[in-house]
């Protein structure tokens, strides 16, 4: 083994851990509760305050501590990439008339008593057939977001519903990258993953469906006649030539999403799609076009509703964003690469007496994962690789694994307001996550179900008990080799 990877294996001792990651969250809280600090500043104290502790606690010298900020580097590139193309999108599609034209005839059509279960449901679908809740909440989701304030229906609950949908689609999704991962790691069949999530899933986001249509009662049954809504309806007649050609940027991105195309060129080509539109229809000049993908879209029709609905979008809207998730990364990074995260996650073990404090322990080692680094990805494959061995002395079939995986490593994700997904929903959607978080029934009640099955022991397998394709790989020589090491090192 080199003296690198040496260094990356070391545990720190378990009151480190316990000072940086109590750091993070008291701060994090506390600014929430009352000091209003930005989260990037907190973000950037839990940073150094996490340096400081790697380097006096160890000895490590800056050269090491630069490694694990370079590791963190590499990770939130794409991601980040992501996001300022989602930004260029959402203003591609205000000014070619595609949101615009969504929110259009969704005031006409839906009726604000069934909107939130509605909006739910078509975010589901959106994030089922693109593999990406990203994508849902970034297009569909934008326009939805429109449609509910028209309907004045209360934007937190919005976004919630949003989310919720956008998260069953990404989660059930063949295409979505984290439910290839969640098995892969897990050592489980794709499809067998996907069947075992339906177990937890359809309850979940069923007795979401069923808070929306709650909530949506309060409303009246029928349209919406009010003035605003029309005042809406008039500034987009006025402001925009709306046809069925409109639609070609939501096309594209279901269409390359279909084929499997990567989520960069599939956002690139939705974007030519609508400039190319906006030259055509809306007779936009191309400089101006450009500067509306980097700045954002902005309208002045002197109806203050419809001109804050529109006025969105632009990469330079998702810096902030951005910057957000890299903090948040590169913080992970440094708790991992420095033994601090071990030493944490360590502690947590004891809890696996029984199915059910195993599954809690999965659950609440992703969630922890989640806050400590801000990344889905993270917390799946430390999550995994961590219980993947217990799984299989307790002879579980390998889905009921990868499916608690995704019940706690995806699912709590846009919950955590300085984790990639959580800024990402915040930004996007334009409301913060605090508010939206009571409204995303469907992210907080999968866990808990999940949670529940563990303790009654509903829905957990062993081999033989349930038709999979395959179960645990075998194990080569050279892995058996290194476990035995491994155990006769600790001993």
């Amino acid at each position: 083994m080199s003296e690198k990877e040496k260094i990356n294996e070391q545990t720190m001792p378990f009151g480190s851990a316990m000072f940086c990651l109590g750091f993070l969250l008291v701060s994090m809280i506390a600014s929430v509760i009352w000091l209003n600090i930005p989260t990037h500043i907190n973000l950037i104290a839990s940073i150094a305050v996490t340096l400081l502790v790697a380097w006096f606690n160890n000895g490590r010298d800056w050269k090491q501590l630069a490694d694990a900020i370079d590791y963190g580097g590499k990770i939130c590139i794409q991601p980040t990439i992501i996001m300022m193309l989602i930004g260029a999108l959402i203003a591609a599609w205000i000014v070619c008339g595609t949101v615009p034209m969504i929110i259009y005839y969704g005031l006409k059509i839906i009726s604000p008593s069934v909107f939130l279960l509605t909006a739910s449901i078509i975010t589901a679908i959106i994030g089922i057939a693109t593999g990406s809740s990203w994508s849902a909440a970034g297009t569909v989701g934008v326009a939805l977001m429109g449609i509910g304030a028209g309907l004045e229906v209360n934007p937190s609950m919005t976004a919630g519903a949003i989310i919720s949908g956008a998260y069953l689609g990404d989660k059930m999704s063949p295409m979505s990258d984290t439910t290839n991962l969640a098995p892969a790691v897990s050592e489980a069949d794709l499809f067998d993953h996907i069947k075992a999530m339906v177990y937890t899933t359809f309850p979940a986001f069923l007795i979401s469906l069923v808070v929306y249509g709650v909530l949506g009662m309060k409303h009246s049954s029928g349209a919406v006649e009010s003035e605003a809504v029309a005042a809406t309806l008039k500034a987009i007649e006025d402001n925009f030539n709306m046809n069925i050609w409109l639609l070609l940027p939501a096309v594209a991105v279901i269409v390359m999403a279909a084929k499997k195309c990567p989520s960069i060129p599939t956002l690139l080509v939705s974007t030519l799609v609508g400039v190319i539109l906006a030259l055509i229809f809306q007779g936009e000049g191309f400089g101006e076009i450009t500067n509306i993908l980097n700045s954002g879209f902005s309208i002045e029709t002197g109806i203050e509703e419809f001109d804050t609905l529109m006025s969105r979008g632009g990469l330079q809207s998702m810096l902030s964003t951005a910057a957000l998730g890299i903090l948040g990364m590169l913080y992970g990074a440094i708790m991992e690469k420095t033994g601090l995260l071990n030493a944490f996650l360590t502690a947590i073990k004891p809890l696996i007496k029984n199915l059910g404090g195993l599954v809690l322990a999965v659950v609440l080692t992703c969630t922890l994962l989640l806050a400590a680094t801000a990344s889905q990805t993270l917390a799946i494959i430390v999550g995994g690789r961590m219980f993947v061995t217990e799984f299989r002395k307790r002879d579980l079939l390998p889905q009921t694994l990868s499916r608690t995986l995704e019940d706690s490593g995806t699912i709590i994700s846009p919950l955590i307001p300085w984790s990639l997904c959580g800024a990402y929903m915040a930004g996007t959607l334009g409301v913060s996550t605090v508010a939206y978080l009571p409204f995303a029934v469907f992210c907080w009640i999968d866990p808990i179900i999940a949670v529940i099955y563990g303790f009654t022991g509903k829905f957990f397998w062993k081999t033989g008990e349930k038709n999979s394709i395959r179960t645990y790989r075998p194990l080569t020589l050279e892995e058996t080799e290194r476990l035995k090491s491994r155990g006769k090192n600790k001993k």
